[in-house]
């Protein structure tokens, strides 16, 4: 379900991409070919859908991007110092906060449009959720574990020198030997996912056959939400528990050990991000404008 709920808040995970700016402008398109290819929504109830997305991204741009320009400077400033497990796991909590209402607003427009969902939309939901999961078997779970090992090398240190620049070879050591000692089971998490997948499912299905009033909607998909960000089973929170205290460990020693030029490349590319967003907010004369 928050797959389906973020589809709305699509735009918020372009940070970073490099075409941050554009993609945010061009949010409300991108989240509708996004939503539309998980539920094929028809014709009928597509304006309802796109008018949903585009009074989402009024209210993010109004309410919400300002907070996030904030954020993004508030940790540029901090990226030319050391820090420390703590710090990094308490920025992954400011930047969840941020999102939350973002989420909510999102939950809110997903329970007044869910009504014009028809079964054939949950067929396809369920059929694309197969695909991205043998997209993501694929790409996390290869059967090879040299060849899987490999790949989340890559892929970790792709996300870090996004940030910083290239690694030298002793910061790709440091990123290898975090992974090699990650509490992160691909398996697991898979059949996770295919868990809330499933509850998604369920969920929608009987909120159409029971009509449910709004209201009932609304805490429904809030219900939804709170079990893909906490899953129903201690074990696998626990686990999830310590594989974000793992990864907030490995990001401080990456840090750490960067450079002066690559935590100064790091700072302007934080800073690249808020400014391109800033951009947004002065073009539209919104808070947060210059004078």
């Amino acid at each position: 379900m928050r797959l389906f709920l973020l589809g709305l808040a699509a735009a918020l995970l372009l940070a970073g991409c490099g075409a941050l700016r554009l993609g945010y402008g061009n949010g409300p398109q991108l989240a509708w070919w996004w939503l539309d290819g998980y539920l094929d929504v028809t014709s009928a109830h597509a304006p309802a859908v796109k008018s949903a997305i585009a009074r989402w991204f009024d209210w993010h741009r109004a309410s919400e991007l300002p907070k996030t320009v904030a954020f993004l400077g508030g940790v540029a400033a901090q990226m030319t110092e050391p820090t420390t497990p703590a710090q990094v796991c308490r920025l992954g909590e400011q930047a969840r906060a941020l999102a939350d209402p973002a989420l909510d607003r999102a939950l809110l427009l997903g329970a007044e449009v869910l009504p014009g969902l028809g079964e054939a939309q949950l067929r396809h939901l369920e059929q694309r959720y197969a695909k991205n999961l043998e997209e993501l078997r694929s790409e996390f779970a290869q059967a090879d574990p040299t060849e899987r090992r490999r790949a989340a090398e890559k892929r970790a240190t792709e996300r870090f020198e996004r940030v910083y620049g290239r690694l030298n070879e002793a910061q790709q050591r440091l990123v290898a030997e975090g992974l090699a000692a990650s509490p992160f089971d691909p398996e697991l998490w898979l059949a996770e996912r295919r868990a809330r997948q499933r509850d998604t499912v369920a969920t929608l299905r009987r909120l159409l056959a029971e009509r449910a009033d709004a209201d009932a909607r609304t805490a429904a998909l809030r219900m939804l939400a709170e079990r893909g960000t906490a899953s129903p089973d201690p074990a696998y929170r626990a686990r999830q528990q310590r594989l974000v205290e793992h990864n907030c460990a490995l990001t401080a020693r990456v840090h750490n050990a960067a450079t002066p030029a690559q935590r100064a490349r790091a700072r302007d590319t934080l800073r690249g991000w808020a400014d391109d967003l800033r951009s947004l907010l002065e073009t539209a004369g919104g808070p947060g404008a210059s004078s």
